[in-house]
């Protein structure tokens, strides 16, 4: 079996787990679709795929990055949030890494909805901002999928054309 074959099965498979790894928390999903795509240009000798369209790829990971921090950050600004929320949604997120994969999830939720709530003591302006901490999670889990088609595209488009 020739090895080269291995290496871009390994590659659809890092590819592929990517995707998974943006809708599930656990796992680190577009560095795994880089991952995948550097493994296949190397596989290649970067013949299909060189420095261009791997720094293009390289810079959408870093923006995979900037998109999770902000994501749920955006969510509680949108909606009003105090300052406390804001660290409420950040020191939330970081605690749901110790409660995985729910944690992802509801750690956010419950900082900024703490945080509001020690900031203003109204439950219903918490709970709005909370929310909305929740809400802008999932739209950066829509723009991070978005970007992994896209990097999957730059991949292609470098591969064929």
């Amino acid at each position: 079996m020739d090895p080269s074959f291995i290496y871009f099965l390994i590659s659809a498979i890092l590819v592929v787990a990517g995707i998974a790894g943006v809708l599930l928390p656990a796992i680190p999903g577009l560095p795994l679709v880089f991952a995948g795509a550097l493994l296949a240009a190397w596989a290649d000798g970067f013949e299909r795929v060189g420095w261009i369209p791997l720094t293009i790829l390289g810079l959408m990971t870093a923006a995979s990055f900037l998109i999770d921090f902000l994501a749920s950050v955006y969510g509680a600004q949108r909606l009003g949030a105090s300052a406390h929320a804001l660290w409420g949604s950040v020191l939330g997120t970081l605690a749901g890494l110790f409660f995985l994969p729910v944690g992802l999830f509801v750690g956010p939720f419950v900082g900024a909805w703490l945080g509001e709530y020690w900031h203003s003591r109204g439950v219903k302006q918490a709970t709005k901002v909370g929310v909305g901490t929740w809400l802008g999670i999932l739209l950066g889990t829509a723009s991070k999928l978005a970007l992994g088609f896209c990097m999957i595209g730059v991949f292609a488009f470098a591969w064929f054309f």
